[in-house]
Parts: structure tokens; C-alpha cells; sequence
């Protein structure tokens, strides 16, 4: 019994006295009274030894095709017949050197808008800053005016609720026989404003009219469940007439008319109409024309 006790005693206390075959630890120092401690040097807990064979870098070096040489030469060697001049051709007799872009006087706003219509056509707006009053906006250069006849709110009903925008409704002339009728939408009113009106500029027609100004002969027109009648009117009468119908014809410069609206009185409407009447409108010049006759036999 105490045979085995000692057994067993003395193989667990082999397990401390045993070295340990792997360490995270550096290895312990022995000291003696007679030897001086030895310092060993500091190295992390996690240090592996590489080979003992070193790695050599080799210098990269070009390949003989890839060397090319560099010659200077210097200024006083060279010869000035050597180096050629630029010999330009002699100008023709009545040459005149043009002048430069920055040079002459300045053109005015009438020569540029000219250019700008001679390259874009006759639809060129000519729309400038304002930068004379405190608005901030634009002002027509073309010579039309333009009148707003209906400003409305519309909503769109949309997935994450509703939109809300504005509907303008403008008519633009010249008071020269030229007008149109145009609408836009915006989420600001000045931006809508300027779309209609340029959609007005791209609906231009042309306003039959006497010497008297007033139509040549009676008309009427309808667009959608809106109907305008005019009628032509002596001199001194006036723009009889309510409405969209009133602001159509005074911007194209009829002063002596009748007018009426028989149907809707849907303002987008009526003023269409107003344009699909004036549309179906002819001068006696041009009746004469297709028929043959001169303009005396007309009133026969």
C-alpha cells in the first residue's frame, strides 16, 4: 500500500519536473552566486526563426535593344545654315489682313437678334435678364406682348399623395395681325407663365383684317364644346365681345369687331375657338385669286 503511494507520488511529481517540449515563454535564467547573469535577447512571444540562408535581391538591368543614347547639343555648334526658317508665301496684291475677333465697333441687340434669326429661323424668341427693376425674370425681345388669361390650380393624385401644380393660360401678339394661344404647367406660377408663352410663340397664326381693322367677312369656329361667333364691325364700334374672345382679339390688333361665345365658357377653349374662326377667315385678294376675277366683282 504505501509502496504504491510513493509510485504514484513520485510519477506525478515527474510531470512538473519534466522540461516542457514546446513554450510560449522565453527559457528561464539560471543564477549562480559565482556567474554573472547572462542578458538574452528580447524577442517577442510569437517569434519563428527563419533559415539561415538569406535572401539576395538582384538588381534589375536593361536589355542591350533597350538602351538608347541621348546627344546634347550645344547652341554655338550648330550652323545657321543648318537650321531652317520659316519662309511664309508672299500675300497676292490686294490682300486686306482681316481684323481680329476683339476688334471693330460693337454690334447692337437688332444686328445679333438678326444673325440668331437668320441661323434658327423666325421662331427665335429673344428672351433676355431683366436686370433693370428688383424682379428677376425675362423680357421679351421678339416684339409680342403676352397677356395671361387664366391661372388655375391642378392636383395629380399619386402614389404618395398629390401634386400640386399651376395651369396658365397666356396669348401673345404683336398687334400687327399676329397671335396665338398657348398653356403650360409648372410647379410655379412665373414658370408656367414662361412655358405658355413659349408654347403660345409655337401656335403663331395670322388675323385677316381690313383697313378699317376688322374682318373681311363673318366667321365662326368651335373647339371642343366651346363656339365663338365674330363678326366684322363698323368703324368706331369697337372690341365687343367677353372673355378670352376680347383678349385674342385685342392682341392681334383688331380695334372694330363682334363677339360672342355660344357654348362653354371654358376660357382655354373659347380662345381656341377664337383661333379656329380667325383661321377660317380670307382676304378678298385671295378669293379673287381662285377664282379668276378681279377684286371689282366681288362686291357685284
Amino acid at each position: 500500500m504505501a509502496a504504491s503511494a510513493a509510485y504514484s507520488l513520485s510519477s506525478f511529481s515527474s510531470l512538473f519536473l519534466r522540461a516542457p517540449r514546446f513554450s510560449l515563454l522565453p527559457a528561464p535564467i539560471s543564477l549562480s552566486p559565482t556567474s554573472t547573469p547572462t542578458p538574452t535577447p528580447k524577442t517577442s512571444p510569437l517569434s519563428f526563426s527563419l533559415s539561415s540562408k538569406t535572401l539576395k535581391s538582384t538588381p534589375l538591368q536593361a536589355s542591350p535593344s533597350d538602351q538608347t543614347e541621348t546627344t546634347f547639343y550645344d547652341a554655338d555648334d550648330l550652323d545657321d545654315a543648318s537650321v531652317s526658317a520659316f519662309d511664309p508665301p508672299e500675300a497676292p496684291d490686294g490682300f486686306v489682313e482681316p481684323p481680329y475677333f476683339d476688334e471693330g465697333p460693337a454690334e447692337s441687340e437688332d444686328q445679333i437678334t438678326a444673325a440668331y434669326e437668320e441661323l434658327y429661323g423666325a421662331a427665335f424668341s429673344g428672351y433676355e435678364e431683366d436686370k433693370g427693376g428688383e424682379s428677376e425674370g425675362f423680357v421679351a425681345k421678339d416684339g409680342f406682348e403676352e397677356m395671361v388669361v387664366q391661372v388655375r390650380r391642378v392636383t395629380k393624385v399619386v402614389k404618395g399623395g398629390r401634386q400640386l401644380n399651376f395651369r396658365v393660360v397666356v396669348v401673345v401678339g404683336d398687334k400687327k395681325g399676329r397671335v396665338g394661344v398657348g398653356v403650360g404647367k409648372a410647379s410655379e406660377v412665373i414658370s408656367a407663365v414662361q412655358k405658355s408663352a413659349l408654347d403660345a410663340r409655337r401656335n403663331i397664326v395670322t388675323v385677316p383684317m381690313t383697313k378699317y381693322l376688322t374682318f373681311p367677312h363673318r366667321s365662326e369656329g368651335d373647339y371642343g364644346a366651346a363656339k365663338v361667333m365674330l363678326r366684322p364691325a363698323s368703324p368706331g364700334t369697337g372690341v365687343i365681345a367677353g372673355g378670352s374672345v376680347r383678349i385674342v382679339l385685342e392682341m392681334a390688333g383688331v380695334e372694330n369687331a363682334l363677339g360672342k361665345q355660344l357654348g362653354s365658357n371654358n376660357a382655354l377653349n373659347n380662345a381656341r375657338a377664337t383661333v379656329v374662326a380667325v383661321m377660317k377667315m380670307r382676304q378678298f385678294s385671295e378669293v379673287a385669286a381662285e377664282r379668276g376675277i378681279p377684286m371689282e366683282e366681288l362686291w357685284k
